[in-house]
C-alpha cells in the first residue's frame, strides 16, 4: 500500500465524505469515521451507565440488606466487592473476545446477562442467590465497559478523543455518584429490590438500533492457560483482601492472597513471552501510559471508598433515612456531571498535569471536610464536602485516562483500554474491601477506648476510611510530577473496514 507523501502533509477537509477519520484498532489498522458517532455509541452509553449505576447503588442498601438477610457488614460488602470482582475477572478477556466475536453480538449478550441477573436479584430469597445474580450483572458490566472505550477509539476522530472520553467519563463517573440517590428514592418508595430493574431494556434497544461493529476481528489463537490464570489471579487477590474484614488473616485468606499474587506474576510473565497474548502488557512498559494509568486507578479507588462510606455514615452515623441520604448526594452528582464534561474538553486544550493538580487539591479539601463530619454536624458540612470532592475527582480521572490512552500506539489501543479498566476495577474492589476493614477497625478502637455510642463508633470508623482515600490522592499528586504527555501526529493511509475494501484516504492516528 502506498501513500502520497504530499497528501500526507495536508489535512483533508473533514466535511468531504471521501475522507474518513481513522482511529486505532487491534493490529494497528485504522477504522472509519462515523457521521453521528454519539448515536452509534448510545446503546453502549446506556449499558455502561447501567453497570456503573449498579456498582454503587447497593452502597445505600447495605444497612437494609444486613437487616433483611441477617448478615454482617463484612458479608454484605460482597454485594459491592463481588460485583467488582466479576468485572475485574472478565475485563482482561474482553480485548481477546473482541478479536473473535462481533462487538454488537458481544454487547447484546452481555445486556441479556445483566437483565437475567436483575431478575434473579429481584426474586432472591436468600443472600447467596442475591449475590449470584449480582455477579451475573458484574460479568455484563465487565464486557460493556472496555468495549465502550475500544469503540470510542475507532468511532471518533483523533482530535475529538478527549471530548469523547469526557462523555464516557460522564457516564462512568456520574452513574456511581447518582446511584445512591436513585437507590435511596427506590428504597423509600418500594424496596431495595427495585434497584435491579433499571435501564437494561433501553440499553438493549439502543444497541440493536444504532451500534455497529467498528472493531476488526483477527481471530488469534486461544490461550486457555492465560484465561484460567487471569481468573484465578485476579479472583484470588480480590477475594483474599475482601475476606479480611470477616475472617482476618486466617489460613484461607493468606492462601488466597498468595495464590492471587503468584498466579498474577505467572500470568504477566506469560503475556510478555507468548506470540498472541490475551492482554498485551507491554503497554505498561510505556511510561507515558503507565503513570497516568496508576493515577486514574488510585483516584477511582478513592472515589469508590468514599462512595462506599458516605451513604452508610449518613444513615448509621447521622441517623438519616436512605431516601434523605440519597437525595443529599444529588447536588454533588450534578456537579460531577458538569465537571466531567468540562475536564474532557479542558484536557484537549491544556493537557493533564495542571488539571490533576487542581483536582487533587479539591479532593484533599473535600476529604478533610468528610473527616470533620460528626454525629451533630450540619447537613451543610456534608454537602460542601461532597460537592468539593465531586469537583476534584473528574479533573483527575478524565485527564489521566485521556493522557494514558493517547500515549499508546494504535496497535495497543484496545489492550491499553482493557488494562486501564481492569486496573480501576481491581483497585476499586480492593479499596472497598480496605475501607470495610478500616471501618470495622475504627469502630473496634472506639469501643475499646470506652466509647458506647454506636453512631459515634460508625463515624470514627468512617474517618479511618477517609484517611485511606486521602492517602490515595496524595499518591496521585506525587505521580503527577512524573507525568509525560505525548501527542500523535496524523498521517494519511488506506483502510479496510468490516471486510469491505475502501479506497478512501483517511487520517490515521
Amino acid at each position: 500500500m502506498t501513500t502520497d507523501r504530499s497528501d500526507a502533509t495536508r489535512k483533508p477537509h473533514l466535511d468531504n465524505p471521501s475522507y474518513e477519520i481513522a482511529t486505532p484498532v487491534p493490529g494497528g489498522e485504522p477504522a472509519s469515521r462515523f457521521e453521528h458517532p454519539h448515536r452509534v455509541m448510545l446503546g453502549l452509553y446506556f449499558a455502561v451507565f447501567l453497570g456503573m449505576l449498579s456498582e454503587t447503588s447497593m452502597n445505600i442498601a447495605i444497612p437494609d440488606l444486613m437487616d433483611d438477610f441477617s448478615v454482617s457488614s463484612g458479608t454484605a460488602q460482597w454485594m459491592v466487592v463481588g460485583y467488582m470482582l466479576a468485572i475485574g475477572v472478565v475485563l482482561p478477556c474482553v480485548g481477546f473476545l473482541l478479536k473473535w466475536v462481533k462487538a454488537k453480538t458481544l454487547v447484546m449478550a452481555a445486556l441479556v446477562c445483566f437483565l437475567a441477573g436483575a431478575i434473579v436479584c429481584t426474586i432472591a430469597p436468600t443472600f447467596p442467590v442475591l449475590l449470584a445474580g449480582r455477579i451475573a450483572q458484574g460479568v455484563s458490566t465487565g464486557v460493556v465497559l472496555p468495549t465502550m472505550y475500544a469503540a470510542i477509539m475507532r468511532v471518533f476522530p483523533p482530535h475529538r478523543i478527549g471530548a469523547a472520553n469526557g462523555v464516557a467519563g460522564l457516564v462512568i463517573m456520574f452513574a456511581p455518584v447518582i446511584g445512591p440517590t436513585i437507590a435511596g428514592a427506590l428504597i423509600g418508595a418500594v424496596s431495595w429490590r427495585a434497584i435491579f430493574a433499571l435501564f437494561a431494556v433501553i440499553a438493549l434497544v439502543c444497541t440493536a438500533l444504532f451500534f455497529v461493529t467498528p472493531i476488526e476481528r483477527t481471530r488469534p489463537a486461544v490461550d486457555v492457560v492465560s484465561i484460567i490464570a487471569s481468573a484465578l489471579g485476579f479472583g484470588g487477590l480480590v477475594a483474599g483482601v475482601s475476606l479480611v474484614a470477616d475472617m482476618g488473616f486466617s489460613p484461607l485468606v493468606v492462601t488466597l492472597l498468595v495464590v492471587g499474587v503468584v498466579v498474577l506474576a505467572f500470568y504477566a510473565y506469560r503475556q510478555l513471552h507468548i506470540a498472541a497474548p490475551l492482554l498485551d502488557l507491554r503497554a505498561l512498559g510505556v511510561a507515558a501510559f503507565r503513570t497516568p494509568a496508576i493515577m486514574v486507578s488510585c483516584s477511582f479507588a478513592c472515589t469508590l471508598a468514599f462512595m462506599y462510606l458516605v451513604p452508610q455514615e449518613l444513615q448509621r452515623g447521622l441517623g438519616l433515612s436512605s431516601t434523605v441520604a440519597g437525595l443529599l448526594m444529588l447536588p454533588g452528582g450534578v456537579v460531577n456531571a458538569v465537571c466531567t464534561l468540562m475536564a474532557g474538553r479542558l484536557f484537549d486544550r491544556h493537557g493533564a498535569k495542571r488539571l490533576v493538580w487542581i483536582g487533587a487539591a479539591m479532593t484533599v479539601v473535600g476529604g478533610a471536610l468528610f473527616y470533620a463530619i460528626g454525629v451533630g454536624s450540619s447537613i451543610a458540612l456534608f454537602l460542601a464536602a461532597h460537592i468539593i470532592v465531586m469537583v476534584g475527582i473528574p479533573f483527575i480521572q478524565q485527564s489521566t485516562q485521556s493522557a494514558a490512552l493517547k500515549a499508546l500506539p494504535g496497535r495497543m489501543a484496545a489492550d491499553g483500554s482493557t488494562i486501564l479498566n481492569t486496573m480501576q476495577q481491581v483497585f476499586g474492589a480492593i479499596s472497598t474491601a480496605i475501607a470495610t476493614c478500616l471501618l470495622g477497625l475504627g469502630q473496634t478502637h472506639y469501643m475499646a477506648t470506652g466509647g458506647t455510642d454506636t453512631e459515634w463508633g460508625f463515624v470514627t470508623g468512617s474517618r479511618y476510611g477517609y484517611l485511606f482515600g486521602l492517602a490515595l490522592i496524595v499518591c496521585v499528586f506525587a505521580c503527577s510530577f512524573m507525568l509525560r504527555e505525548r501527542a500523535h501526529e496524523p498521517e494519511l493511509t488506506e483502510v479496510d473496514v468490516d471486510g469491505v475494501t475502501r479506497k478512501d484516504k483517511v487520517v490515521a492516528a
